[in-house]
């Protein structure tokens, strides 16, 4: 077995990582070309590099790692992300995973990284490792504990009308509109500052369809938003894993208001707000992703539909 540096420029190691996944975790789980460009495009203050795992000229394995500077209220500065694992089943127990992660581990920590998390990256493969595909003795023999669980959730959105959770309040959602940049990232400056500012930042920043946000608006001013993802959408519906639910697909999150508003409605109005939006367009299955907010969601019908254990481990200490 030999690893050689994953090219995420090279169209040939996207197809590798691609058919590589494909194959360790099945039908339920797989990604595209597209989707694998999406998550490898560089982001601000980052830096990911990887590795592919060759035996008899065929790859059978790959690993991607992360990090970004200069954002410590998106993520610790001594922390990285182990993005994506991957192994052909044929070639599993053999110690390539195990010496895939090690790389990744090295790799985060020549970078100062000492603490490493699986899955959660700024463009997450998965927000941590799916319990569907088992595998957690594997990454608990080599240091990893959970730190909570996290769940999808979905819901078929084809005769969605409002329940009785909304109620009336002084303010009202729609579509982000050109001109409203400012609006949107001073709400998110201000409430959410971490990785949502971040990622808002980023979207942006490479021009895409800002109506894809919706704003809450008060008599202040922006009082929430949330991201929607549709099947026209830049950020691909396949990172949500929809394929057990009807098409057209769609996703909604992130989703939050001002601290001050909380448990006032606002944020069942915005939800609301979003979900007839996606209605209206024409959205079957619905996924909401990477919450534990289960009884919330569950009053608007959706149930859960994928669970992860979202490990991490302190390297602190090792040789």
């Amino acid at each position: 077995m030999n690893l050689i540096p994953l090219n995420t420029t090279e169209p040939t190691h996207i197809q590798a990582i691609v058919q590589v996944w494909n194959a360790a975790c099945g039908p339920a789980l797989p990604i595209s070309e597209r989707f694998v460009a999406y998550n490898v495009r560089p982001c601000a203050g980052g830096a990911q590099a990887g590795q592919m795992a060759i035996v008899d000229g065929a790859v059978v394995g790959f690993v991607l790692a992360s990090l970004v500077d200069g954002e410590p209220l998106v993520t610790a500065a001594d922390e990285g992300w182990i993005d994506a694992l991957a192994v052909t089943p044929a070639a599993q127990r053999q110690g390539i995973g195990g010496a895939l992660l090690g790389w990744a581990e090295h790799w985060l920590a020549e970078h100062g990284r000492t603490r490493s998390r699986l899955g959660g990256s700024l463009r997450p493969f998965t927000p941590g490792l799916p319990e569907e595909l088992g595998g957690f003795d594997f990454f608990a023999q080599r240091g990893y504990t959970q730190s909570y669980m996290a769940y999808d959730m979905a819901a078929n959105l084809a005769t969605y009308a409002s329940t009785s959770t909304v109620r009336e309040v002084d303010a009202a959602a729609r579509p982000a509109q050109r001109g409203q940049e400012d609006d949107l990232l001073g709400f998110l400056r201000r409430e959410f500052p971490g990785r949502w500012r971040y990622e808002a930042e980023a979207h942006l920043r490479q021009g895409l369809r800002l109506s894809d946000y919706m704003l809450l608006w008060s008599e202040r001013g922006v009082d929430g938003c949330c991201l929607l993802t549709f099947p026209d959408s830049a950020q691909p519906i396949e990172r949500f894993y929809p394929y057990n639910l009807p098409k057209p697909w769609g996703q909604l999150g992130s989703i939050g208001i001002s601290a001050d508003c909380r448990g006032k409605g606002y944020g069942a109005l915005l939800l609301d707000a979003g979900l007839r939006r996606l209605h209206n367009n024409g959205v079957n299955g619905c996924v909401i992703d990477w919450t534990g907010l289960v009884e919330f969601y569950g009053k608007f019908g959706f149930e859960v539909y994928r669970g992860y254990r979202c490990l991490s481990k302190d390297g602190r200490g090792r040789p």
